[in-house]
């Protein structure tokens, strides 16, 4: 495999903090751009660009020189988030999904890799909790959820416009629920894995065994691990395939078996409580037959293994932020008086 230079945009984020590192380890030549750093994971990208995407110029600034690009870059979060910043999303994102095709286009970027969603499914699609697993072709006739899955769609269409008018070569993936360790836990933009390991690992330090749950617990959902995302993306990237094509694990699980097994992980018993909150859709699946013939692959991390690693990461975290918080600054010592004492 030859080397590549390569750029990676959100690479402060998530996946992109994970992925530029394993490009890195393949001997790849990677910038990682983002309008912040890696909060958990050291970045090991040979540049590391603070750029601002949703500005043109800045986007070029990422763009030049590069052979292809993994598209990452978006102001996104659990359900907690989007539910809650239509606006805000739509636009941004919108802006820096944009500005990114068009900066790879004019600097003759041979492939670009966009991460969109499987927010763009259609909610008629997702009512019941035994869900249908969506396939890449439900997408239409169009009714994304939320404001994140219509950005998501439409730079979907502008992908394909972009390969049949310029010749760009695209690819194009629908993320379902990445999880794993070195990710946002806390703060209202973490996702369900992982707000559910901070709540039972909390409930394990405290002995306080009760978890908040959004709705009833019973809308479902399946999860993906870091390392099959990763994979997947790389072979995504190689394959000829440019056509969208979903990238998740077709185990579904309800959020309150999420929550019980996370729970067993961690050793306890715990007391459900159902409260109001943003649930999404009633029920996510993921059909993986276009996954697996085109790439001959679909992930293969066990949910029980990918949440225990998750699980602990977010476990150590919380007793470090509660050491932390136990100690007590000490009261800055005197200065010996270069004065003499008078008796």
């Amino acid at each position: 495999m030859s080397a590549k230079k390569i750029l990676v945009t959100g690479a402060g984020g998530f996946i992109g903090s994970h992925l530029v590192n394993r490009l890195v380890e393949e001997g790849h030549y990677v910038r990682g751009v983002d309008i912040k750093e890696s909060d958990f994971l050291p970045c090991f990208a040979e540049e590391f660009l603070l750029l601002d995407l949703r500005n043109y110029d800045e986007a070029l600034t990422a763009a030049e020189g590069m052979d292809e690009i993994y598209a990452l870059a978006a102001d996104m979060g659990g359900m907690g988030f989007i539910s809650n910043h239509h606006a805000e999303i739509l636009h941004g994102n919108t802006m820096i999904d944009f500005n990114t095709i068009e900066a790879a286009r004019v600097h003759g970027v041979d492939k670009l890799l966009y991460a969109s969603s499987a927010c763009i499914y259609p909610n008629y699609k997702q009512t019941e909790t035994d869900v249908t697993a969506l396939k890449e072709d439900d997408a239409y006739p169009a009714d994304p959820q939320d404001a994140y899955g219509w950005e998501k769609l439409t730079t979907e269409k502008l992908l394909h416009h972009y390969r049949l008018d310029y010749g760009l070569e695209t690819r194009c993936v629908r993320f379902h629920n990445i999880y794993g360790p070195e990710g946002t836990w806390d703060g209202g933009r973490e996702k369900a894995p992982a707000a559910l390991s901070r709540k039972i690992a909390a409930a394990l330090l405290s002995g306080d065994h009760r978890i908040e749950i959004w709705g009833d617990g019973e809308q479902t959902r399946s999860f993906c691990h870091i390392d099959d995302c990763l994979e997947g993306l790389i072979r995504l990237m190689a394959s000829d395939h440019h056509e969208p094509i979903n990238l998740g694990n077709d185990r579904l699980i309800s959020i309150n078996a999420l929550a019980e097994l996370i729970a067993d992980l961690a050793g306890i018993q715990i007391h459900l409580q159902h409260i109001e909150g943003p649930e999404g859709v009633r029920g996510r699946n993921s059909d993986n037959s276009q996954l697996r013939e085109v790439l001959g692959w679909e992930p293969s991390v066990d949910l029980e293994e990918g949440l225990k690693k998750t699980y602990s990461w977010i476990l150590t975290q919380l007793q470090k932020r509660i050491a932390n918080a136990t100690i007590q600054p000490q009261p800055p010592r005197s200065t010996p008086s270069t004065t003499p004492a008078y008796v």
